[in-house]
């Protein structure tokens, strides 16, 4: 199956909650220490860092076998690609990605202790930083927001420098020359245009306040705020926060139109369907600038409607994990259900845990035989927007090889 055919693919099974991504068979076993039974060809370092840095916010020590997977991944000049299935061999420059190893440093940095490895990925962030301060999927593309909000986390996390590239998010928002309902979203590009996207907002959003994908949930409510336009250049006067107040804005009137979720059409639908994967962004990303009361109601549509999509999914499972933090909420009674045990459920034992949990026994092989038939992950392939459909709607999750 093409690439680029399997994005479409993957990206009804996101919205859906249905498999689109087959288990490893027993010819080809799944790599020791990793989480999650779906082929890792494409998600593999994303997921992994994704589960890592979930469990470990969620006061989770990950097993030493996890950790040694990841570390294990990275290629010989400090960049990480989406998947190496055979370490040994040295890597092929072109599959190394921003996206793998902006989480994959967010990942290690918290876990600590991983600092050589961590230093070398950060510099290799750096060599591919593009002119205008943003990064690309691959480096020697053009920016796209996503892709900086990515690694502005993981610079951030190392407590670099990251403001020239958080103003270069400003270079893909909406202002007062787009219609009102779009001013203040931020577009990816796609064929030299700008399309709106609620994935790109959340992302800009996160990179221009300059965080990662933890957010510590915030102690009082601030408005999210649009700028009203009476200067035609309102928007380009705007600092990064101010940038960001806006995106916010933006995201909340979506989430709250929607009934407290995004909605996104999957190729060959006609009509939106739940976008579980950009409505945990977005609550995060509300939550990054203090925009507490219009994350609150996302998440708990979240915590009543992701079960079908998050199980067996390590990603989504983190996505939620990360979401209850970013609210002051508990991510072990999540809607009913301890999303921490069933992430643990899905790698191996860790080294450590808060609090006592059900031995790795049984559950551990039931949620792992559940996750042959689960959800593939929100970042599998890149991503992509249709702008026949009007309001750039996500086509594909993150990891699609660029060419």
């Amino acid at each position: 199956m093409k690439l680029r055919r399997s994005a479409a693919a993957l990206a009804a099974a996101t919205v859906l909650g249905m498999a689109a991504v087959p288990a490893a068979s027993a010819d080809t076993p799944l790599p020791s220490g990793l989480y999650g039974t779906a082929d890792p060809t494409y998600d593999g370092v994303w997921r992994q860092s994704y589960a890592l840095l979930a469990l470990s916010t969620a006061g989770v020590k990950p097993a030493d076998s996890a950790v040694a997977w990841l570390t294990g991944q990275q290629c010989a000049d400090g960049g990480f690609p989406s998947y190496r299935a055979d370490p040994a061999k040295a890597c092929d420059a072109k599959t190394e990605d921003t996206n793998a190893t902006g989480i994959a440093v967010q990942a290690l940095v918290a876990l600590g202790g991983k600092d050589a490895s961590v230093k070398k990925a950060t510099d290799w962030l750096t060599s591919v930083r593009t002119k205008d301060g943003g990064w690309s999927y691959n480096p020697g593309g053009a920016s796209d927001p996503d892709s900086t909000g990515v690694v502005i986390g993981a610079l951030a996390a190392v407590k670099q420098d990251v403001k020239p590239s958080q103003d270069s998010l400003k270079a893909f928002q909406f202002g007062c020359d787009a219609k009102a309902a779009d001013r203040g979203a931020f577009g990816y590009p796609m064929n030299g245009k700008l399309t709106v996207n609620a994935k790109a907002t959340a992302d800009a959003v996160r990179g221009a306040r300059g965080t990662g994908f933890v957010v510590t949930a915030p102690t009082a409510n601030q408005a999210a705020k649009a700028s009203d336009c009476a200067s035609p250049d309102a928007y380009k006067s705007l600092d990064a926060a101010g940038s960001a107040s806006a995106g916010a804005a933006y995201l909340a009137a979506q989430l709250t139109a929607g009934g407290g979720h995004l909605t996104a059409v999957t190729p060959g639908a006609d009509k939106p369907t739940a976008d579980y994967g950009t409505t945990a962004d977005a609550v995060i990303a509300l939550a990054a600038g203090g925009h507490l009361d219009p994350a609150k109601a996302p998440y708990d549509w979240l915590a009543k409607n992701s079960a079908a999509w998050s199980k067996g999914n390590p990603a989504a499972l983190s996505q939620l994990i990360l979401a209850a933090h970013a609210t002051g909420n508990d991510p072990k009674s999540a809607g009913g259900v301890d999303l921490v045990q069933q992430l643990t459920n899905l790698g191996p034992k860790p080294a450590a845990a808060a609090s006592a949990s059900p031995s790795a026994s049984a559950s551990d092989k039931a949620a792992k035989k559940d996750g042959k038939s689960s959800a593939a992950t929100w970042w599998i392939v890149g991503v992509f927007f249709v702008a026949s459909i009007g309001v750039g709607l996500l086509v594909s999750g993150r990891k699609k090889k660029q060419g």
